[in-house]
């Protein structure tokens, strides 16, 4: 992926300039083929590489294909926002690799100087991939609040892989963990564990780190957001289900409570602040720390269904997310605005679109029968099945029934300007490329199939999970 990248910046130098916007195309292609030559392999036998501080096995397999096809979705959509960026658009499609080759190391880490290096390499990317439209004030604007509160994160994370280190004399996850019970009376150990979940907090927008979300979505370019809505979420959770299952197990069996709190406060705070939201990627910010917080119900529920679930909930969402994206690209494209507004009339100019986008509302709503029902399904049965064990589940459970019947509201506030909305400014039709067409089909079919036919992804992701209860 990293030559790939390379190679697309050489490209750039000998294509003529009304065709670079046609590098996207041969990117996605790439990111495509990457994938499928990924299918040969199956992650059932665990290997490692470079002194063990990189893993290949069921779950690192699993987030890659993710990373994979999400990737080539989002190319796709910076094709078609590519004449709303002045200059740099193959830098544009090469630092989408990039941050790519990051998430796919992120997958792999099994070593905290791993993390670190593949959580920079994502994060630096995103800075300037947030602020690519340097003739938007708005854009600028998303970009030096990512940068610092981005780099404040990283501070964080970085002192707490010292402690970790400077407790513990190891940077390796299979080596701390036969010594975490060990270190659990370790204050020193326990704020490092503590700081680099903080640094990974940021990256899944949770509590207390989530403030960043809304502002960032907002100004960045739509690809942009698109990718730090999907890759770089998963890539957080994928970090956090190693270090807490992998690297320190026998301290998160007694973190139930903390999780349960953080969990509760993301999905509330992210559902309430979406409610008076009309900024169409502002609100998806909220919903993304909503979701943020669903999926931490997840990680609270200590299980192997638990995590399974964080998993098929994170497969619906990429196509949710990305389809709701896809749309939003298309219909601000000769707009300034991103108002819900924008959306009047969309069901007469755009069947497909309107479809796509009421259903991607409708999945995170988490009504019956798309990915979002089934998703929301699994990580309220996981936590449910605990509750007798430890009350404080049933909290959660409350917690997130109330989100979702708040979520209902604004989502369905979308879904009614689709379709019911009077004053309709423009009912020209929107014109739709093949590549885009083919995207919208697959992210409609990938939220009806996850929530119909659940059980292949339900059941890929039970396996992938397995490596963490070695």
């Amino acid at each position: 992926m990293v030559a790939a990248g390379l190679l697309l910046l050489l490209a750039d130098l000998w294509t003529p300039a009304e065709h670079k916007r046609k590098l996207g195309y041969a990117a996605a292609t790439v990111v495509l083929l990457i994938l499928a030559w990924s299918l040969r392999y199956s992650g059932d036998t665990v290997q490692y590489a470079f002194n063990n501080m990189y893993v290949l096995d069921g779950l690192a397999l699993f987030f890659k294909r993710f990373f994979l096809l999400a990737a080539a979705i989002v190319l796709l959509i910076a094709v078609e926002f590519s004449d709303r960026i002045e200059t740099g658009i193959a830098e544009y499609y090469a630092l989408t690799l990039f941050a790519l080759a990051g998430m796919m190391f992120t997958a792999s880490a099994n070593d905290f100087s791993m993390l670190f290096v593949s959580v920079e390499l994502i994060t630096v990317t995103f800075y300037i991939l947030t602020s690519f439209q340097r003739n938007r004030l708005v854009s600028l604007e998303a970009g030096v609040k990512y940068l610092i509160l981005g780099g404040l994160s990283s501070a964080f994370m970085v002192y707490g892989i010292a402690l970790v280190f400077g407790t513990s004399g190891k940077m390796n996850f299979n080596l701390i963990a036969p010594m975490a019970g060990e270190l659990e009376g370790n204050r020193l150990f326990l704020l490092g564990i503590l700081l680099v979940l903080v640094g990974l907090g940021f990256k899944i927008a949770a509590f207390p780190v989530q403030m960043w979300a809304p502002d960032v979505y907002q100004g960045s370019p739509i690809p942009t957001t698109a990718f730090l809505a999907v890759g770089s979420k998963a890539a957080g959770f994928a970090l956090v289900l190693r270090v807490l299952f992998t690297a320190v197990p026998a301290i998160t069996a007694h973190w139930t409570t903390f999780l349960v709190v953080i969990a509760i406060i993301t999905m509330l705070y992210g559902n309430l602040c979406a409610i008076p939201q009309r900024n169409l990627k502002r609100l998806l910010g909220y919903s993304s720390i909503a979701n943020a917080g669903y999926l931490l119900m997840g990680v609270a529920a200590l299980s192997e269904a638990g995590r399974s679930a964080i998993l098929y909930y994170l497969g619906g969402y990429l196509f949710t997310v990305l389809g709701a994206f896809i749309v939003i690209c298309l219909v601000t494209r000769k707009m300034e605005s991103e108002d819900v507004s924008a959306l009047a009339g969309l069901n007469q100019r755009s069947p497909l679109l309107a479809t796509t986008l009421a259903l991607a509302m409708v999945s995170l709503a988490g009504i019956p029968p798309l990915a979002g029902f089934f998703g929301k399904f699994l990580l309220l049965k996981a936590v449910v099945e605990n509750g007798p064990a430890n009350h404080a589940y049933y909290w959660l459970v409350g917690a997130a029934i109330v989100g979702v019947v708040i979520s209902i509201y604004y989502y369905f506030g979308v879904v009614r300007a689709i379709y019911w909305s009077k004053d309709a400014p423009d009912l020209s039709p929107i014109p739709i490329s093949l590549p885009i067409r083919i995207a919208l089909y697959v992210c409609a079919a990938g939220m009806l199939y996850l929530g119909l036919y659940p059980n292949t992804v339900v059941n890929a992701a039970s396996q992938a999970v397995a490596v963490l209860s070695r």
